[in-house]
């Protein structure tokens, strides 16, 4: 399987949410947003009514008409407020306003610019060409309601974050148990053959006493057997650290692969392995994470290259630094190649570089990055361990 696969399927599936959140919530923003203005609409034509309806009170047409209507037109505006000025810019009456403010200084006035700044006024034509000015401004309920499109917006997609990161977690908690069970069934299965070659070595002890080197491969790799083994055994279990020597433990790896690897591989370590650097390891498994560094370094070199360490002893923390001289990690995947399944190798699950994040981060409260890469230069991992 490999990251493209892999990683292109979950890429267009939060794509595709995203793009469904965004269409859901388009749709409501538009309908509520025309239905805000069919309200601002229907508010004018109600403050124009009203107007109306002041104007003929004020002026000496009609004299002997039934005014109760007029009187509850005007008495019927219990929402949109409202306030008349005449053409010295004097306030001649008002409606709809905040009773507790409406003695506070200048409440009025501040208001009335306000309005002045929503929508222009209507006129009131009295007898004698003189005018009166009503200005307005939306009511409680429409300004309360030109909001709720943006509130739905942000619960919407609260409801959405939320959504996807308990969607996260539980199937990180269900990735969990899987790694766990799947280690735990490769330790147990690794038991029975490592008893078996262990019993049928002291045989051959007996049997080949003088085929020393031969033996002595053979004990190595059951060695090696046994240590994978325990590996898969601590993934999942409770971490319990030891005060290990770290420089010692690198140097260890960096041995081994030396042996295993091809000789126009050449390591480096830019500390000395005969001191000491003692902070609470799971040796196993951190020595699991340095080769799985090694190996995609090799990888990465195509078999041929230098790997440089170095080691920094920063008082709470430490720094190790391995540098290959590889074909490099573009800098939009410095975070990808640590998920599990992503890889560029025809060959492979792609599970050491999430393995050994898990490592560090889980087991040790450490981190585990790209410090840095360039073309065609190499790439530099680092890792931060705590010393307690």
């Amino acid at each position: 399987m490999t990251g493209f696969n892999l990683y292109s399927v979950k890429t267009w599936w939060k794509i595709g949410l995203l793009l469904f959140a965004l269409a859901i919530a388009s749709s409501s923003l538009f309908i509520t947003q025309n239905l805000v203005k069919k309200l601002e609409y229907e508010e004018r034509k109600k403050v124009e009514l009203w107007a109306e309806g002041m104007r003929q009170l004020a002026s000496n047409e009609n004299l002997n008409q039934d005014i109760s209507f007029l009187f509850t037109v005007i008495k019927n505006n219990e929402t949109v407020p409202v306030i008349v000025v005449d053409q010295n810019d004097s306030i001649v009456a008002y409606r709809n306003l905040d009773t507790n403010k409406i003695h506070q200084p200048d409440y009025i006035y501040n208001l009335l610019n306000e309005m002045r700044q929503a929508y222009p006024p209507i006129e009131i034509h009295l007898s004698g060409n003189n005018k009166q000015y009503v200005y307005y401004k939306d009511s409680t309920i429409l300004t309360q309601l030109s909001y709720y499109p943006y509130i739905q917006l942000v619960v919407f997609f609260i409801f959405i974050l939320v959504s996807y990161m308990a969607f996260s977690s539980l199937r990180k908690s269900e990735q969990n148990q899987v790694w766990m069970g799947m280690a735990k069934e490769t330790a147990h299965q690794l038991g029975t053959p490592i008893s078996s070659l262990m019993a049928w070595l002291e045989l051959l002890k007996i049997n080949l006493p003088n085929d020393k080197l031969m033996l002595k491969e053979i004990e190595s790799d059951i060695n090696r057997l046994q240590l994978i083994a325990e590996r898969f055994s601590k993934i999942g279990s409770i971490p319990y650290t030891e005060n290990v020597n770290v420089l010692k433990t690198i140097n260890s790896v960096t041995e081994y692969m030396k042996k295993r690897t091809s000789s126009q591989v050449q390591f480096v370590m830019h500390f000395d392995p005969q001191q000491e650097l003692f902070i609470p390891l799971i040796e196993p498994l951190f020595e699991w994470v340095i080769e799985n560094l090694y190996k995609n370094a090799i990888d990465a070199m195509n078999g041929k290259g230098l790997i440089e360490v170095w080691v920094k002893d920063n008082i709470q923390h430490i720094y190790i630094d391995i540098k290959d001289s590889g074909k490099g990690i573009p800098k939009s995947k410095y975070k990808t190649i640590f998920k599990p399944g992503y890889t560029t190798k025809k060959r492979g699950w792609g599970l050491g570089l999430s393995l050994s994040k898990r490592i560090i981060e889980i087991y040790h409260k450490g981190k585990i990055f790209v410090k840095s890469s360039e073309p065609n230069q190499g790439t530099t991992f680092r890792i931060v361990l705590f010393r307690k």
